[in-house]
């Protein structure tokens, strides 16, 4: 799982898999898009608005991500 940071647009994106091309996507909402490969499984999320925090909230892995997000010191509502 890695980090990738757009300070510009106020937004990241985990990468859940490597390697794997994205075959389509999910808006959960304004602020969260989940990428999907052809075995229908998550390859990544985008999170925008990050300076205000996020939202964890129906994201695939769920707990993994909050761990990432908190050694980058990214806040995470509850």
């Amino acid at each position: 799982m890695r980090l990738e940071r757009d300070a510009r647009a106020d937004a990241i994106y985990v990468h859940l898999r490597e390697g794997v091309e994205r075959a389509f996507g999910q808006n959960l909402d304004d602020s969260r898009y989940v990428d999907f490969g052809e075995d229908s499984r998550p390859v990544g999320v985008e999170f925008l608005h990050v300076s205000r925090g996020v939202n964890l909230d129906d994201v695939p892995d769920r707990e993994a991500i909050g761990r990432l997000l908190a050694r980058h010191k990214i806040k995470v509502f509850a």
